[in-house]
């Protein structure tokens, strides 16, 4: 690969434990957008948002992502709502191949659920607020992705080798 690739997709859908063993697979470098914002801030997400709101950390996330779309081969987790802005939607068409990993809701809030380090989900029904998510997220995902890779019926593992298997162009076996 010679260009970075972006795993885009909600919270849950397995983008940096699958991220971390596609780039092995690919032996590519890995790089975690939340882990990078929060290492340059010295804070976690949950305490940027309590302390700037939401606007404030996708600002921090855009200037996150500007940096790591510098052209180099790497595997990129993105956070969850980095589609948000029309900006970083089109940094992220322009600067790479894009991944989206889908799940359905039902994935999501399994796999969210012991999770309190997801600001957006500590609400009193968080299967309502990933479905809303779900429902104004979606359509960017799609806009971006270069491939959809639904994570349901698979493993991590399985699920990094079939993205593997597209990105150096072999056919996915059985």
């Amino acid at each position: 690969m010679s260009q970075p690739i972006f795993l885009v997709g909600p919270m849950g859908a397995g983008k940096s434990t699958i991220g971390k063993l596609l780039a092995a697979q690919l032996q590519l470098p890995f790089a975690d957008s939340d882990k990078v914002l929060e290492e340059r801030t010295g804070a976690d997400i949950p305490w940027i948002f309590d302390v700037e709101g939401e606007a404030g950390f996708r600002r921090r996330e855009h200037d996150v992502l500007l940096d790591l779309c510098n052209g180099l081969p790497q595997v990129i987790a993105t956070g969850g709502g980095i589609v948000l802005l029309p900006e970083n939607r089109q940094l992220l068409i322009n600067s790479g191949l894009v991944v989206y990993l889908s799940a359905s809701l039902d994935q999501l809030v399994e796999r969210t659920a012991k999770n309190s380090n997801r600001p957006l989900l500590q609400v009193d029904d968080p299967r309502a607020k990933l479905q809303e998510i779900l429902q104004q997220r979606e359509q960017y995902y799609r806009e971006v992705a270069d491939l959809v890779c639904d994570t349901d019926d698979c493993t991590p593992k399985q699920a990094a080798q079939m993205v593997a298997e597209h990105l150096l162009g072999s056919t996915l076996s059985p």
